[in-house]
């Protein structure tokens, strides 16, 4: 079955850790990459730009495009990137969620959620 292990992303969390604890997350995902590609389970990921200037919020209204900054800057969270696996069960999800550096750090976690519907872009 497959998940995505969903990273949100906090500013004001990540600024207030110590360099040398920003440094030891980001490696973790390296050794977190490496362990579920050994073990098979790895399907993708992706992190995404934190700099929230950066992304857009698109929506069409009577069929005219309107791209505005987003996501709503208001949030204290925002959607910082994925993991989506394929593992045996829930448990197993739950355990590599676990094994994310960011759900050590106070203030953060990983959302598990089941993938209902999965296309990939090869034909």
């Amino acid at each position: 079955m497959k998940y995505m292990l969903i990273m949100h992303g906090n500013p004001a969390i990540w600024d207030a850790l110590p360099e040398e604890r920003r440094q030891a997350v980001m490696n973790g995902h390296g050794a977190f990459m490496e362990a579920t590609r050994a073990s098979g389970e790895l399907i993708g990921t992706a992190a995404l730009d934190p700099d929230l200037s950066k992304a857009k919020v698109v929506r069409v209204k009577d069929g005219i495009k309107v791209a505005t900054d987003g996501p709503y800057l208001e949030a204290k969270e925002f959607f910082g990137g994925f993991y989506l696996v394929e593992v045996a069960d829930e448990e197993r999800a739950l355990e590599l969620a676990a094994m994310i550096p960011d759900a050590a750090v106070d203030g953060l976690g990983i959302q598990v959620s089941p993938v209902v519907f999965y296309a990939s872009a090869e034909v």
